[in-house]
């Protein structure tokens, strides 16, 4: 399991500092799964988790939500039958943020 699951998200604010690329690439090794993206200029973490069925699927989406509101960030969460995607990034700064490092682990860990 990662050590990022045992930090905390800090407050994130318009002008706070984005995570260089060095950064991002020692963080990815944290969370091999999840997959960095370019959504129109913008990074954002993903992963999609299969399930066998629609009420797997939502049971994981709502644990993710709830850890999301315990840790003051929040996610785009994408349910569908038997899959749950889920991006992470940082709306505040339009980007990544080592935030949604520790986020996307640990949604590894409601997995």
């Amino acid at each position: 399991m990662s050590e990022l699951t045992a930090q905390k998200c800090e407050a994130c604010h318009t002008g706070a500092p984005k995570v260089t690329e060095d950064e991002r690439l020692e963080l990815m090794k944290e969370v091999p799964e999840w997959t960095c993206r370019d959504d129109a200029g913008v990074l954002k973490l993903e992963r999609l988790y299969p399930f066998d069925n629609f009420k797997q699927a939502q049971a994981f989406a709502m644990k993710v939500g709830d850890m999301a509101e315990e840790e003051g960030h929040h996610p785009a969460i994408l349910l569908e039958w038997g899959k749950v995607t889920v991006s992470w990034w940082t709306h505040a700064i339009g980007g990544l943020h080592k935030n949604d490092f520790i986020c996307a682990a640990k949604t590894d860990a409601l997995a």
